[in-house]
């Protein structure tokens, strides 16, 4: 059976990735945080992986916060 592996940590995001992918991003954030969908208007390193302007990424809801109120989340 072939599946989506997530191990690809080093790998950078492609900015030709369809509009629909999102990567799950998987930060230390705290206990019992939701989800959310963000996309990028800056590029990003999250540990050790790069993510271009434009990408789609999921990540707890904390960080998202942190992200929009440091500029790094698209206002569209």
């Amino acid at each position: 059976m072939h599946g989506m592996t997530t191990k690809n940590l080093t790998k950078t995001a492609a900015p030709e990735a369809p509009a629909d992918e999102v990567n799950t991003v998987h930060v230390t954030s705290a206990f019992g945080a939701g989800m959310e969908t963000i996309t990028l208007s800056h590029h990003l390193n999250i540990e050790g992986t790069s993510y271009l302007p434009g990408a789609k990424i999921r990540v707890p809801s904390d960080y998202a916060r942190r992200l929009r109120r440091q500029g790094y989340v698209s206002r569209t």
